[in-house]
């Protein structure tokens, strides 16, 4: 038996879309959320660079004409910050020099428009998968597995049904292994950028203790600890 996720997931994996073209943008944000992706835009430099400044994604679909400028100078902003999302440039120019620019950088891969959502979505995938999973499609730690591409997560080959929050929440978890997480992290890796506006994460609390009960009724042990004022951990 399957996750139960509403019919498809790539485990909310946050995407932020870069594109100052905000018809082919809104195309990108519907199919992606279809494929159950949690899409933030920016329509501009400046607004993409105030974002990647400020929250972290999974990764980001930079264009590289943009209105305000080249697309490339957020790459270079994002490397400057050390930060390790995950990049895939889109352009309407098929330049090999915009191309080895980009990949030099530090970017992922790199797509030409006009492209098919679906080519987009795959290329997606591959560079998480690489960047978080090291290109596997299964996490294992002892007895608990999650399957990516099966969309499953076994305890000792025990199933485990897992709504959608919960299984995005085991996931963030087990990639961040050993890792103390505040819920502040959690709560914006789960919502996005409206997680600012929460008054309080009563609801990762929530998400937790189901997960957790869910896990230990499969006879998983208990791996994930909570860090008193700091987050929780996952972890033996």
């Amino acid at each position: 038996m399957r996750i139960l996720f509403l019919n498809r997931l790539l485990n909310l994996m946050k995407i932020l879309i870069v594109e100052d073209e905000i018809e082919l943008s809104r195309s990108m944000v519907a199919y992606l959320e279809g494929e159950s992706y949690l899409c933030e835009t920016a329509y501009d430099q400046r607004t993409a660079i105030e974002k990647i400044e400020n929250f972290d994604y999974d990764c980001i679909l930079l264009d590289i004409s943009l209105t305000d400028g080249n697309g490339l100078n957020v790459l270079k902003v994002l490397k400057a910050d050390h930060k390790t999302d995950g990049v895939i440039i889109i352009s309407a120019r098929n330049s090999i020099d915009d191309r080895i620019a980009g990949l030099n950088l530090g970017a992922d891969d790199y797509i030409t428009k006009p492209f098919h959502l679906s080519e987009l979505s795959a290329r997606i995938g591959a560079v998480i998968r690489r960047r978080r999973f090291g290109g596997n499609n299964r996490i294992i730690f002892n007895e608990l597995v999650i399957d990516m591409e099966g969309k499953t997560v076994q305890v000792s080959d025990k199933v485990v049904d897992l709504t959608r929050k919960e299984y995005d929440l085991l996931l963030y978890l087990m990639s961040n292994k050993n890792r103390v997480i505040s819920k502040n992290a959690i709560a914006e890796h789960l919502s996005g950028e409206v997680a600012m506006s929460y008054y309080n994460f009563d609801f990762i609390y929530s998400h937790m203790k189901n997960l957790k009960r869910k896990l230990s009724a499969a006879g998983c042990r208990d791996y994930i600890k909570s860090m008193y004022g700091m987050g929780y951990k996952f972890g033996e």
